[in-house]
């Protein structure tokens, strides 16, 4: 949806409330924040134009959805300034970390600046209709700096393209963290060839972990996710040391069908069927990753 200024809403203003009520502690460890633009305009060569949706939005959609933390990744529309994000978790009251979007020539000085103020890892965004340059020998020396913070690197690409990211995954010396599972094909199931290369790319490392998130995205039929559901729980249920939820709230260029919240977090009792896998999934991998001085 679109304002008079042609500045898209990817998110409802009114969210459900879910049946399903997280466990104590349960971190939304993907979302992001638009803005505002008065006081953190988006970068020119933003791909889209969004609304606000600030820092007081996004905590208290957390409060009705029922969790205690978030995980705020650096949105494109900003590109690498992170000023957005550092703002929502400064004032979080502790209850945030981030991950940042970073120019490769970033000196050490101001990645301390960004772990000080909450940034505990980098994304590398690979999808074109999003970004115009993604210069993996520079990535790679990124990732290399950022080992000395104890960071990871988090990696956007749709399942198209993984078999020629295996060199470039294979080749990052810190953890690794897979958003949207590289976007498969849920209507394949999970023993379709999309779900086996990925699986295949999990066994490869011990610290390879990855969000499973975003049925709206990935199952175009709606609630209740049938297909997302079918093929995700499996990956849950075998790698359930390193599997992370979030929102993705304001859901970037999702204006088309606004996604409900709400029906999202009735989504993981179906994806994590036990209380252990539903604790690891939204509180003890999260915390482990982000906050490992309270994990």
């Amino acid at each position: 949806m679109k304002d008079e200024a042609g500045r898209i809403r990817s998110w409802t203003l009114d969210p459900s409330t879910p049946h399903f009520m997280p466990p104590p502690g349960a971190v939304d460890a993907h979302c992001h924040v638009f803005g505002p633009q008065a006081d953190f305009p988006f970068s020119p060569a933003a791909k889209y134009l969004p609304q606000d949706a600030g820092p007081d939005a996004l905590f208290a959609l957390r409060e009705k959805l029922g969790f205690s933390r978030n995980v705020i990744v650096q949105a494109s529309c900003h590109g690498t300034d992170n000023r957005a994000t550092l703002h929502a978790i400064a004032v979080s009251g502790g209850t945030a970390r981030g991950v940042a979007v970073v120019d490769p020539a970033i000196g050490d000085g101001e990645l301390d600046a960004l772990h000080e103020g909450g940034i505990r890892g980098v994304r590398f965004n690979f999808l074109k209709r999003l970004v115009d340059n993604a210069p993996k020998d520079k990535f790679l020396e990124v990732a290399h700096r950022i080992g000395r913070l104890g960071w990871h690197v988090v990696v956007y690409f749709e399942a198209d393209i993984l078999e020629e990211m295996l060199p470039f995954l294979a080749a990052i010396p810190v953890p690794v963290v897979i958003d949207h599972m590289g976007r498969p094909d849920v209507a394949q199931g999970p023993d379709g060839p999309d779900m086996r290369a990925f699986r295949s790319l999990l066994d490869s490392r011990a610290d390879i972990w990855t969000k499973v998130t975003c049925p709206d995205r990935l199952d175009p039929a709606g609630p209740p996710y049938a297909d997302f559901v079918t093929s995700v729980r499996p990956l849950v249920e075998a790698y359930p040391d390193r599997v992370l939820w979030g929102t993705d709230w304001p859901h970037p260029n999702m204006e088309k069908v606004l996604p409900d919240d709400g029906a999202l977090v009735d989504v993981i009792p179906l994806i994590a069927p036990t209380e252990e896998l539903r604790r690891k999934l939204l509180v003890d991998n999260p915390m482990r990753l982000y906050w490992p001085d309270e994990a």
